[in-house]
């Protein structure tokens, strides 16, 4: 966390630089039993392989639209950040039909809106470790086939603006330095009061609420998340058991 960091990627910058390390990003499927746990480091390079994706492999530019039709899972954490690193703008759940890449996630429902998309179509298994799709969906190349030979380190070939469109969702434009502003604004009344805060999030992304507590206000205060999908198939004291083995501060579900 730095003053002076002005886009989301900015803010994994300095994570990175503080403390490589430490958790960022915690992941539970209740429907599947899947835990992951990534690093500071390790999902910076998730971002950085992802953002070479989209800048060499699939020629985007800033201000470019991403179509991001995904739950929230960690890849899509990464896809966010992937994107903020390049300057494109991130639609959350947005119309694939309008956007120059559209990201889909394994269900029938999110591939059938990704077709819509006349440009490129990457689909996402979501598969534990990131694994591939047995059979690749038609009309998409899959994620975890892409990834894996891009390159470690990403530059981008033009510097982001922070003042021009990051971030779409819930039908609100954000600028990049929107993003970082009203994270860290917003932090202390969600109890995100400063590094080593750990949340515990269920909420879907599909809401600024949701982002918030999900990826962007640990990421602004130096904190983590232990981002929970399908929360709602767990009983209340295996929850209980979980909040106290994760060290979890606050939880916003």
């Amino acid at each position: 966390m730095n003053a002076t960091d002005r886009t989301p990627a900015d803010l994994l910058s300095s994570a990175l630089a503080a403390d490589p390390g430490r958790p960022l990003v915690t992941f539970y499927d209740d429907a599947t039993g899947e835990r992951v746990e990534l690093s500071v480091a390790t999902f910076a390079n998730w971002v950085a392989k992802t953002a070479n994706l989209l800048q060499d492999e699939l020629s985007v530019e800033p201000g470019d639209r991403v179509a991001l039709l995904l739950p929230a899972h960690w890849q899509t954490a990464v896809w966010l950040l992937a994107c903020a690193s390049v300057g494109a703008v991130a639609e959350v759940a947005g119309d694939a039909a309008g956007a120059d890449v559209a990201v889909s996630g394994p269900d029938e429902a999110s591939l059938a809106a990704a077709r819509a998309c006349s440009g490129a179509r990457i689909a996402l298994a979501l598969r534990p470790l990131g694994g591939r799709f047995p059979q690749v969906p038609e009309g998409f190349a899959d994620y975890a086939v892409e990834v894996p030979g891009q390159g470690d380190r990403f530059v981008p070939y033009a510097p982001v603006d922070p003042d021009e469109p990051a971030l779409v969702v819930a039908g609100r434009e954000f600028t990049g330095a929107e993003v970082v502003e009203r994270a860290r604004a917003e932090a202390p009344a969600r109890g995100l009061t400063g590094p080593g805060t750990r949340i515990l999030s269920g909420l879907p992304y599909d809401t600024w609420e949701g982002l918030h507590a999900g990826l962007y206000g640990p990421l602004a205060t130096g904190g983590s998340v232990v981002l929970c999908r399908h929360l709602e198939q767990v009983a209340p004291d295996a929850l209980d058991q979980r909040i106290e083995a994760e060290r979890v501060s606050v939880t916003a579900r």
